[in-house]
């Protein structure tokens, strides 16, 4: 009879942000330690609070599944005599396998005939398994930053404190860190000092809550946002979803109770941002906002217990954010003393890379780079004096007091500073867009200025730490260099822009050249750069949906306009379904096997001698003629579609003509007609790439 099986790991508080990859960690581990062990159950869930993880295994079988194993031996003829006598070889097979000879099978094979030994192992009882099985699963688990405590050898998030183990009503005995597994659990740490005794699985989530604990993540996570929305609308106002600060405040309580708080209206004055950093940052409170969108001088909090004494945790509460918004008023205001103009020139103390400079060197590369790309886009070349001012203020605010007392404020308070100097508005926008987007997901640049900065500083940074030899390797990545190429990525596919990737990586080479000691020449850095760049677009290409075989037909033909290539793969996709896929295809492919072999790059139609080579020849041409304003205009679906009409007259060409004949003017004419049109196509993608 199938039993539950219940794990708890009881520990000092585990940092909220450990906790969904630790579940998902667990899960996994015990559903492929469980396979392994041949024990069957229904269903693994996996349950987190800030002092315990919870393993919870239902319907796990009693008893292993028993074993049968084959082990192939010699093969018959070498095992039985003429006589079918078993040999010495038959013999010794046996008795290595535990078996007796009279025992062995012979089965067929593609190889022939073998003799094989069937051994049987009977399950053992699942109390049997799980002593040794568990503990594993807790030493499976890592972490970012393991501990280890007392005088043990243990490492794990946090110390554990005590262990539970039961498989029913039974208590799995394994002990692990010094502690023996047993029945007894804790409760809230304040509000449930006495320790809860678990009589079977079943009682885990019931028996926690009264002791103030509620036990399921999911649980926990739908409470505290029904009441933060209640909380909200009883004073008028709303809070925005904000999934991230849900599920770090979730995994920070036990027994969540929200409550209200207040700040003095006067610091509604400051940048909203100013306001919302340190509670939602530093103190985890959600800000609330009336109907219109503004931002109200209140907060929802929530705490870990109940609602008893709640005036009491909210004056703490405000005490708190109180000071932090006074010192955030004051860094304000103190910054609003000096134009942000003025404060450029610290940046000479601040160093970018110790190899590449300072971030005012970097501010100074950023301005040509912001030049040379508004040309190349064909933008309009009065944005330049803006361009060039937004480069040289968008990193003035790293040295200024409320930047430095909250880092994720850098570019909001540049733009707010900019804006109080009465720069243009577009300056100050780019200011603040130049950081976007900061993560996977994050909005990008909407303005010109900030689209362009954004692409600037990045391929500033990419570029100076490949040239002096810093390429992310496995998890090393210190300056984000991933993050910031496929910022690029998407700043390029989703506004469509249109340019050359190696020719801005030379532009930003040629700007380290003369002023810095490179480690690598110009080639080696815009090949290294470029294939980093090429692995990011194949994986965002394939995250559209784009298939496999699509990506690498399409950035095998060509990839340095990244836009086109994105352009031709979705082409490719979309035609991939159309009955002309499969001509064009073919034709791609009959063309191609034999272009490679071409010496000479013109067709003479004088020299053919069949019909057949003329109408390939002809058919060819006006492919061409309909196709170059397709290909022009980028309408690569279309372009397909025409190219796939050559799939007749090649069939024909090959049925009337041999390609390779002795005469060599013959040959390479023929030869070249088959690589023009293989090199028409790969304006679009390499066909060969694909699986069909």
């Amino acid at each position: 009879m199938a039993r539950d099986l219940l794990l708890e790991v009881g520990t000092e508080e585990i940092p909220a942000r450990f906790m969904e990859a630790t579940l998902s960690q667990l899960k996994k581990i015990t559903e492929e330690k469980l396979a392994e062990e041949r024990l069957v159950f229904k269903e693994v869930s996996t349950y987190g609070t800030p002092r315990r993880l919870a393993l919870y295994v239902t319907g796990l079988e009693e008893k292993q599944e028993d074993l049968v194993e084959e082990v192939k031996g010699p093969s018959q003829r070498v095992a039985f005599d003429e006589e079918g006598r078993p040999t010495k070889a038959a013999k010794g097979f046996a008795r290595s396998q535990g078996v007796a000879v009279e025992e062995l099978v012979v089965k067929e094979t593609r190889g022939g005939a073998y003799v094989y030994a069937i051994k049987k192992k009977e399950g053992i009882p699942t109390i049997q398994v799980l002593p040794s099985l568990l503990p594993q699963l807790i030493r499976g688990l890592s972490f970012p930053k393991p501990m280890r405590w007392g005088n043990g050898e243990m490492r794990f998030a946090r110390p554990i404190r005590w262990l539970v183990a039961l498989y029913g009503e039974e208590v799995v005995g394994f002990s692990l860190a010094g502690l023996v597994a047993d029945r007894l659990t804790r409760g809230h740490r304040f509000l449930c000092p006495e320790p809860i005794v678990l009589k079977q699985p079943a009682d885990y989530f019931s028996e926690l809550e009264k002791g103030f604990v509620i036990v399921d993540q999911n649980r926990r996570r739908q409470m505290i946002w029904e009441q933060v929305q209640n909380l909200a609308e009883e004073i008028g106002g709303r809070v925005e979803p904000d999934e991230e600060l849900l599920e770090e405040v979730t995994y920070l309580v036990e027994y969540p109770t929200a409550l209200v708080g207040s700040f003095a209206e006067e610091y509604l004055q400051l940048p909203e941002e100013v306001l919302i950093t340190p509670m939602r940052e530093h103190q985890r409170y959600f800000p609330v906002r009336d109907r219109e969108g503004r931002l109200l001088n209140r907060f929802i909090t929530v705490r870990n217990g109940t609602s008893d004494h709640l005036e009491i945790v909210r004056e703490g509460n405000e005490k708190v954010l109180r000071a932090r918004l006074a010192d955030a008023k004051f860094f304000y205001q103190e910054d609003l003393k000096y134009r942000l103009a003025d404060k450029v020139e610290k940046l000479k103390e601040i160093v970018f890379q110790e190899r590449l400079g300072t971030v005012w060197d970097k501010v100074e590369r950023l301005k040509p780079l912001t030049r040379y790309l508004i040309t190349v886009l064909g933008m309009d070349a009065g944005l330049i004096p803006a361009a060039e001012r937004a480069a040289y203020l968008c990193k003035a605010d790293l040295v200024t007091n409320m930047v430095y007392e909250f880092p994720e404020l850098q570019g909001i308070m540049g733009y707010y500073y900019a804006r109080h100097d009465g720069e243009e508005d577009r300056v100050s926008m780019a200011i603040r867009e130049h950081y976007l987007p900061r993560f996977a997901g994050d909005v990008l640049p909407q303005s010109p200025l900030g689209m362009v900065l954004s692409i600037a500083d990045r391929i500033d940074s990419i570029v100076g730490c490949f040239a002096v030899g810093i390429q992310p390797t496995g998890s090393q990545d210190p300056y984000a260099l991933r993050r910031q190429a496929l910022g690029i990525c998407n700043i390029i596919l989703e506004r469509g822009l249109e340019f050359s990737l190696h020719q801005l990586i030379r532009q930003a080479y040629g700007l380290y050249r003369d002023k810095t000691e490179l480690e690598f020449s110009e080639a080696e850095v815009v090949e290294q750069v470029g294939s980093f760049f090429r692995q990011r677009l194949e994986n965002i290409l394939e995250e559209k949906g784009i298939r496999y075989d699509v990506v690498k037909a399409v950035v095998s033909a060509q990839w340095d306009d990244l836009y086109d290539a994105y352009l031709r793969a979705v082409a490719v996709q979309e035609f991939r379904q159309d009955p002309g896929f499969e001509e064009l295809l073919t034709a791609f492919n009959r063309a191609g096997n034999l272009a490679g072999k071409a010496e000479v790059g013109s067709v003479n139609p004088e020299l053919f001698e069949e019909k057949v080579e003329m109408e390939l020849y002809d058919a060819f041409a006006r492919v061409k003629e309909r196709g170059e304003p397709l290909l022009n205009g980028r309408s690569y679906a279309a372009a397909l579609k025409e190219i796939a009409s050559l799939r007749e007259p090649i069939d024909n060409f090959f049925n009337g003509v041999m390609v390779m004949v002795e005469d060599a003017r013959l040959r390479n004419n023929r030869l070249a007609l088959l690589k023009q049109i293989t090199d028409y196509i790969l304006r679009i993608a390499d066909l060969s790439q694909i699986v069909a």
